[in-house]
């Protein structure tokens, strides 16, 4: 991975301070909210609808702008997936994903922006998705890394 210049930097504290701020205020940071988004059957809270939808409403806005553009302003050129296969894995990892969203209530984001208000919680929370992804890149990681072939970007 290349080194960021420091105007990369600087937007990426401030896009990532923003995206975190944005998940407190919405509440995404407590888990019983998200749970309660998805009991649709039970004590169903569909406000974190507005999230999603005002998250999709800015990229819709957004994304057509940038390919227009043609070069981003930060770096030499924008990082858009190029696949388009559904491999099986996909849909094991969004299963899994899901799951343990539904468990617990918490995702990688909120998670991560919950371990400034120092509950245990988040913290173990954290401690499990790093181990987990230690886990996978000692095992399937690994294996995957030498059959891939090596990019430009890396």
């Amino acid at each position: 991975m290349a080194t960021q210049k420091p105007r990369q930097s600087a937007a990426s504290l401030v896009s990532g301070l923003l995206f975190g701020g944005g998940l407190a205020i919405a509440e995404m940071t407590n888990p019983a909210k998200v749970q309660n988004f998805l009991d649709v059957a039970g004590n169903w809270d569909l406000s974190l609808i507005f999230v999603m939808a005002t998250g999709i409403g800015v990229m819709a806005l957004v994304y057509p702008i940038a390919r227009r553009r043609g070069r981003p302003v930060l770096t030499e050129r924008f990082e858009i997936p190029t696949r388009s296969d559904l491999p099986p894995r996909l849909f094991l990892g969004a299963a899994l994903f899901g799951v343990g969203w539904g468990l617990v209530g918490l995702c990688p984001g909120p998670a991560v922006t919950g371990l400034l208000l120092g509950q245990w919680e988040f913290y173990l929370f954290a401690a499990c998705m790093v181990g987990a992804m230690k886990l996978y890149s000692m095992t399937v990681g690994r294996d995957r890394d030498k059959a891939a072939p090596q990019s430009d970007q890396d």
